[in-house]
């Protein structure tokens, strides 16, 4: 790991030029295009931060910002080496655009699994580490539909505020000669964004299509009025199946069909009356 040390412009919340900006990114790709090159980011000002201080075995917190600049931290890379010199080799590299030429860097190795003697204590870190290698780097609703797709995922993105990010057809797909004319422009994948979540779909080929059954896509919104304004808007034209009211794990919960035949639920995070 490189630790790039704060100094007075960096604590003073002094942001990067695009010429930084770029430099480091250069420095960081050539790392990425050598396939060594792990994370790296940089640390808002101790303002932001806090220090906890440990008495006694209780807290002691301390809100920044810290007089000690030179002790504290403005960012890290984190990248793979075969050894010290050559990672020093990588350091020396640094852009020298950052800080006028004048940073404080520190070199660090991390530690591996390896290095730990076996027992249960090192077991639980094994056992956290195997949990995220099978944790998949995102989940998200695929819906099938008879037809209707492109109609569908525009009317979703309309009412929860998300942007179409792909429609490809089966006229664009090696899948094109496997279909009449009548199906070329149908939906074999499309998505649309919404922040950072994803709602995918596609038109199921004919004879293939089944009515969903047994699932919702639940969708939640911290505010009541924002969650209504999304259930009111899958309604339109839909078969509401419990109305948006409050209910005891709610402050605002309901469920509907849409006119596409997909079900929702939309709730509010907001904890509803005991």
């Amino acid at each position: 790991m490189i630790i790039r040390k704060a100094d007075a412009n960096t604590e003073a919340e002094v942001m990067p030029t695009q010429a930084e900006l770029e430099a480091m990114g250069h420095y960081n790709e050539q790392m990425l295009n050598d396939g060594v090159f792990i994370d790296g980011m940089g640390l808002r000002p101790s303002s932001y931060g806090a220090r906890i201080d440990f008495r006694d075995g209780k807290p002691v917190v301390t809100d920044g910002p810290f007089a000690e600049t030179k002790e504290l931290i403005a960012g890290f890379t984190l990248f793979e080496a075969a050894s010290k010199a050559e990672a020093i080799e990588r350091v020396k590299q640094w852009p020298q655009m950052d800080g006028n030429g004048n940073v404080s860097l520190e070199l660090r190795q991390l530690f591996e699994m390896a290095d730990f003697e076996p027992g249960e204590g090192l077991d639980v870190h094994k056992d956290m580490d195997d949990r995220m290698q099978r944790q998949p780097a995102s989940v998200c609703p695929h819906l099938n539909f008879d037809g209707n797709c492109a109609e569908a995922l525009e009317f979703y993105a309309q009412v929860l505020g998300g942007e179409i990010q792909m429609m490809m057809s089966y006229r664009d797909s090696p899948m094109a000669s496997d279909l009449g004319e009548a199906w070329q422009d149908k939906v074999i994948h499309g998505c649309i964004a919404i922040g950072k979540l994803r709602l995918m779909g596609c038109d199921v080929p004919p004879g293939h299509y089944h009515k969903p059954q047994g699932i919702d896509v639940q969708i939640s919104y911290p505010e009541v009025e924002r969650a209504r304004a999304a259930f009111c808007g899958l309604a339109d034209q839909g078969a509401i199946s419990m109305p948006f009211d409050e209910t005891f794990w709610s402050k605002g919960f309901g469920m509907v069909t849409d006119r596409f035949g997909i079900a929702w639920m939309v709730n509010t995070d907001a904890p509803g009356e005991q």
